[in-house]
């Protein structure tokens, strides 16, 4: 799929180079299709921008009137995103899939570790679209896989590639129930 979708990622990069998880948290490794100068690559980093101080990790950041095209982006390679809902744990989760495809990509950006520290990413996001809405009030930013060279080149108009998906473009499912 990868090199069907021209990104210029190298012949000896491929699917196997990225190792399967059923869910990635904060802190963990996850796989994305990063730009590097001029090169393309497939890379395991850190989920979670390192805190500066005493913070949290940085996983999500704003994608609403910013400019990216100085930034070192990345595609955080998906079968799904989570959203929760509830106030009490544990909370309700919902799975969201692409309807045409078994893969979606998440806008993300990355940066070089410190010291021995592995290089990390976090996702942008974006107003809900109509399929999150009712369940989150935002959402990452999804990609199809045609919009993928779009996000990585940017040779789409960022409004454009960084805005939610159409109504019907995803499948939300209930995987577990909340507490009242």
């Amino acid at each position: 799929m990868m090199q069907a979708l021209d990104l210029g990622i190298s012949d000896h990069q491929g699917e196997a180079d990225l190792p399967r998880a059923d869910d990635i948290q904060i802190g963990e490794q996850g796989p994305v299709v990063r730009a590097n100068g001029n090169v393309v690559e497939l890379a395991q980093m850190t989920f979670g921008f390192p805190p500066k101080g005493r913070g949290a990790p940085v996983f999500n950041f704003r994608s609403e009137g910013r400019d990216f095209s100085d930034s070192q982006r990345c595609l955080v390679l998906a079968s799904a995103f989570f959203e929760f809902t509830g106030k009490k744990y544990p909370k309700a989760k919902h799975r969201f899939t692409l309807t045409d495809s078994p893969m979606m990509a998440i806008a993300g950006l990355w940066r070089d570790g410190n010291g021995n520290q592995p290089p990390s990413f976090t996702m942008l996001t974006t107003t809900p679209g109509p399929d999150v809405a009712p369940i989150h009030d935002r959402q990452v930013v999804v990609l199809a896989p045609r919009r993928w060279a779009d996000r990585i080149y940017l040779s789409g108009p960022e409004s454009d590639v960084l805005a939610p998906l159409r109504a019907g473009s995803l499948r939300v499912d209930q995987v577990r129930s909340g507490s009242d």
